[in-house]
């Protein structure tokens, strides 16, 4: 990130940052909407609903086998020919998927050794993605760029899947060439970022240095303190696996209603971002962390009673804005607290701890539903997430007294 605290070129206007933002919409419409098309296949092909939950796990499963190295390479190489290199990866991938169809070899074990090396390179991509964003402008913008760069990327969340069921509907297997041409913008795109992003290497590679994310988060309060919240609020704040029950059985909306709640945590995002982007110099950063994950579990506790399918709604949606508030203040305390050279290590531990969270909050939600019922399970959890909250609170003074962003120091 550059130590100006002003820049001669606004935001809306650098080159750089519009190029950062297309390639990571690009990169995550392509692997969402891949995702949509070949879960589409593959339930066809086998008629198994394990056999999806293994495609998730062969996407999932390489993120947590290689994210410490992905942390070491995009703090020693070029970080835009990393995002380059794996969207190169990506669309190799949906070509030997392509292949794989046209010969209709009828099994899915290749499928999953082809999703698995696509999996490798999302967890690189992420954390070059993440680390590189610091570097493109001037510390005084790196807020509004997370809002932007976060809207982009939730609309973009929400777009892909839509993409990729539509043109399932439309042109069949016509989608992977979408998926093909959407991976091939984003490498593009990253290949015309300007700049040396390369960080001069200046450690040897060891495993202290290998395992240095972890050492810098658990040195530096702010950053600990920002990830573990997270994760303990994704861990106990999970309810859009337990939806389709409220669908069904709580709210008897059917599946169309499913779908309307699916959505409204994403529409309350995307609204919030929007309005996040045209907040110039933010303040009260700290508070404002504790704050939005506070309202997180409390629109958890209003939807797990709610028996209206309107008040319904407006908590999901609640529960999404409140979410993408949590993620702005959170990426933009992390990324200026930690210095260039540990960004990417730091990036690893933080996508995989989130990405992990995600995963086990399903599973926690799942368990204590089959134990204790559906409505106390969600219940519980946002309890426990605005619990969690008042206890950082205590545990972590220095989060909750940060106001300007010039307060935030870094360690290293």
């Amino acid at each position: 990130m550059s130590d100006d605290t002003t820049s001669a070129t606004p935001l809306l206007r650098n080159r750089n940052f519009w190029l950062f933002v297309v390639n990571r919409s690009s990169n995550v419409i392509g692997i969402h909407s891949l995702t949509v098309a070949v879960g589409w296949y593959v339930y066809k092909l086998t008629g198994d609903p394990l056999d999806l939950g293994l495609i998730g796990l062969a996407q999932f499963a390489p993120a947590l086998v290689l994210f410490l190295v992905a942390g070491m390479a995009a703090d020693r190489f070029d970080r835009r020919r990393i995002m380059v290199v794996c969207n190169i990866v990506h669309g190799l991938a949906v070509a030997s998927l392509i292949a794989l169809f046209w010969f209709e070899l009828g099994t899915i074990w290749p499928i999953l050794g082809i999703l698995a090396m696509h999996g490798a390179a999302r967890s690189f991509f992420h954390t070059a993605s993440q680390a590189v964003l610091p570097n493109l402008m001037p510390r005084d913008q790196f807020p509004k760029a997370v809002a932007y760069s976060s809207s982009a990327n939730k609309a973009a969340q929400l777009t892909g899947p839509a993409f990729g069921g539509f043109l399932i509907a439309g042109i069949g297997d016509g989608v992977y060439v979408f998926t093909l041409i959407m991976f091939l913008i984003a490498g593009i795109s990253a290949a015309l970022i300007s700049g040396n992003l390369k960080v001069p290497a200046k450690e040897p590679v060891n495993l202290k240095t290998i395992m240095g994310g972890f050492t810098y988060i658990w040195n530096n309060k702010i950053v600990l303190g920002a990830i573990s919240i997270d994760l303990i609020a994704v861990l106990f704040g999970g309810v859009m696996g337990l939806l389709p029950i409220f669908a069904s059985d709580i709210l008897h909306v059917g599946p169309s209603g499913l779908g309307v709640m699916r959505a409204m945590p994403g529409v309350g995002s995307l609204i919030v971002g929007i309005l996040l982007t045209q907040i110039a110099a933010p303040r009260y950063m700290g508070p404002t962390l504790f704050f939005s994950l506070a309202v997180f579990g409390l629109s958890i506790t209003a939807f797990s009673l709610s028996e209206t399918y309107w008040i319904s709604l407006v908590a999901l949606g609640i529960y999404g804005a409140a979410d993408m508030v949590s993620v702005y203040v959170r990426q933009t305390l992390v990324q200026i607290a930690t210095p260039d050279s540990m960004r990417g290590r730091v990036s690893a531990v933080n996508a995989v701890s989130i990405n992990a969270s995600n995963e086990l909050g399903d599973f926690r939600a799942g368990v204590m539903a089959g134990g204790i019922g559906t409505v106390p399970a969600v219940l519980v959890g946002g309890i426990t997430t605005v619990a969690a909250t008042i206890l950082w609170m205590k545990l972590f003074p220095s989060i909750r007294r940060i106001d300007r962003l010039d307060q935030i120091k870094m360690n290293g």
